[in-house]
């Protein structure tokens, strides 16, 4: 006898789950895989554009650079973040507040603002070389691969910070204490006993920060020079005036998604063969540092989160002065906000309006597939979840080639309206809500639900009655979170936009690249605090500082 299966509202919506997954994720990115197997002359199959990148030196120049910028960011940004959790987590540090808001604020800060404001401050005419070489003390500018890894470093760090910092307050006390009554050395002990215990979170805040570090691409565009990597490479061959080369833009994001799965790969192999369990009885003390040692370890805390955070401040302070042209003038003035409201107002209302209409698609549709995850486990959600890694791993830059290229011609011609600016963004962030409504749904007991199935109500009225209320803050958190960065998109919307469509980071990168630094001030100030108060208001309904944003 023929098992028959069972129709609820829950296949329905796994099936439209699918659906959407597909039509916005699966099929656009075929669209880049075909393009880089056709030869541009003939229109026939070949692996022409693999053999230019495994044999033109350009672009093994490109390879080499985005490794090194992926790997340098990555190391830096685990130094930088694992050191100060460590520190905020074993010691009392007072202004812990503090510490954490400025985290944020080096975590939120839109796009292009950290490398102008690096650039503002220790570029070819930088502040702080300027005020260097009055004393005669030269350094060099920051350009080149330095200053991006150097960049990536300050900016990825909060990633890092949030991460572990979570893991390391789980750590139960009695292990560690085990290991110090054994005679084992603090150093010893920490790289041991402490660091094998995070090491889910050491390895997944290194994957984030690594992906994060090779789809960047305004950092490499702005500072980098002649340090290409292959994001700005495929920027520049698809966007090319003449006449471009798709073929090989496609080849060389192929590239770019291979090297991002190759890391996830490589973190799921080192979690499988070295995990370590701990409980949460006794969970770890901070303890009261004394004399120098205090000291160092205030001065180590603070200045890492104020060198994070100085581009955003930098970038606030420099929207109140006068300018003239492309020049800062001494003096305040708000004339550049006067600018940005006569002239540029537009990409303000299409930021905002994008990002709300990709955030409430993105809401509805990650609260169902996060509870389709967390509560109907099977193979077709189980590789649901799978796929949702992918707009991890998948740079901006590609994702928008990929719908330039499928949404490209009739029916489905969306090239040059905000309705693709809206699917990108949507597709791009859907994961962000669905994983925290997943993380949410961990601590809600399914029984409730059960319940009040029991009880007649239907599975879809018991998840909207009974689960939806209880996990309201997750859901929110997820929203907010989305909607911070749907806000600051940027490299899908570089190449997705027209002139109606243009968007606030869009706008603020052009100012950039035109010379106007006031503009882009302003404008970045006001999407600053845009994200500020969204991130406030995640934290708030978070419930705990770090979960609105992991």
């Amino acid at each position: 006898m023929k098992r028959r299966i069972r129709f609820d509202i829950w296949t329905f919506v796994l099936i439209a789950a699918w659906i959407i997954l597909i039509a916005l994720l699966i099929w656009p990115l075929s669209s880049v895989l075909r393009a880089s197997l056709i030869d541009n002359d003939t229109g026939g199959f070949s692996l022409v554009h693999y053999v230019q990148i495994a044999t033109i030196k350009a672009y093994q120049r490109a390879v080499s650079n985005t490794l090194l910028a992926g790997f340098g960011g990555m190391t830096g940004a685990l130094i930088l973040g694992v050191s100060l959790a460590f520190v905020m987590t074993r010691f009392r540090i007072y202004g812990r507040a503090l510490i954490q808001t400025l985290a944020v604020v080096a975590l939120v800060s839109p796009p292009f603002i950290g490398a102008y404001a690096w650039i503002v401050l220790f570029g070819a005419s930088g502040v702080v070389r300027k005020g260097l070489a009055s004393i005669g003390i030269s350094i060099p500018p920051l350009y080149g691969a330095a200053g991006v890894i150097l960049v990536f470093a300050f900016k990825f760090f909060p990633h890092v910070f949030l991460i572990t910092s979570g893991a390391l307050a789980s750590i139960n006390r009695s292990v560690e204490e085990a290991a110090e009554s054994l005679g084992v050395s603090p150093t010893k002990r920490l790289f041991t006993t402490t660091f094998p215990l995070i090491l889910p979170a050491i390895s997944a805040s290194a994957l984030l920060t690594f992906v994060l570090s090779i789809a960047d691409f305004g950092t490499p565009r702005i500072i980098g020079r002649d340090f290409n990597v292959l994001a700005t490479e495929a920027f520049n061959l698809y966007g090319s005036e003449v006449g471009g080369n798709p073929g090989m833009a496609s080849a060389l994001s192929i590239v770019l998604i291979l090297l991002s799965m190759m890391i996830v790969l490589g973190q799921r192999w080192v979690l499988r063969k070295n995990v370590y369990y701990s409980n949460l009885i006794k969970k770890p003390e901070r303890r009261q540092a004394k004399g120098l040692r205090a000291v160092g370890l205030h001065a180590l805390a603070y200045a890492i989160v104020l060198i994070g955070a100085l581009p955003a401040i930098i970038v606030v302070l420099f929207s109140f002065r006068r300018t003239s042209g492309p020049v800062f003038q001494p003096g305040v003035s708000l004339q550049s906000y006067e600018r940005v409201i006569s002239t540029v107002s537009d990409p303000i209302w299409n930021t905002l309006m994008f990002s709300s209409a990709a955030v409430v698609a993105i809401v509805i549709t990650g609260t169902l597939i996060g509870y389709l995850i967390s509560r109907r486990p099977s193979i077709a959600t189980g590789t649901l979840d799978a796929i949702l890694m992918v707009p991890y791993v998948v740079p901006g830059i590609v994702m928008g080639i990929a719908f330039i290229t499928r949404f490209n011609d009739p029916p489905l011609a969306l090239t040059g309206t905000g309705l693709i600016i809206v699917m990108a963004v949507f597709i791009r962030r859907l994961p962000y809500s669905a994983r925290s409504v997943a993380a949410a749904l961990k601590q809600v007991s399914p029984s409730l639900e059960d319940a009040a199935i029991s009880l007649g109500y239907s599975p879809g009225k018991a998840f909207l009655k009974v689960t939806v209320p209880l996990i309201l803050p997750g859901i929110l958190a997820g929203a907010l979170m989305s909607f911070v960065t749907a806000m600051n998109e940027l490299s899908s919307s570089l190449v997705l936009y027209v002139g109606s469509t243009i968007t606030m980071p869009v706008r603020i990168y052009l100012s950039v690249m035109d010379g106007e630094y006031g503009t882009a001030s302003a404008l970045s100030t006001i999407l600053l605090t845009l994200t500020v108060i969204a991130v406030y208001a995640a934290f708030h309904l978070s419930g705990r500082r770090e979960s609105a944003l992991l």
